[in-house]
């Protein structure tokens, strides 16, 4: 496993996706940030849910996802809503 795994929510699976879609350094997820990165990772699984969005929004803030604000949380379900295929 990488750099990425040392994040909060980053698993080897999820790590692989990222490294799949060109992310390998937590500078890179930095700059595009988890909703690109989810919109992405989407393309290559359709499996992509809310949860793994918020496993990706917390890793950028360096917490559990489940610690993320309720606000953070409504903005990240407005996003999937407007997004969903």
């Amino acid at each position: 496993m990488g750099e990425l795994s040392k994040l909060p929510n980053i698993g080897k699976v999820l790590e692989s996706q990222l490294n799949e879609i060109g992310i390998e350094t937590i500078e890179e997820l930095e700059n595009i940030g988890s909703k690109e990165a989810w919109l992405l990772i989407r393309k290559i699984d359709s499996s992509a849910c809310y949860n793994r969005l918020c496993g990706l929004e917390g890793a950028l803030q360096r917490i559990r996802w489940h610690e993320l604000s309720k606000e953070d949380k409504k903005n990240l379900k407005k996003f999937l809503f407007l997004n969903k295929e």
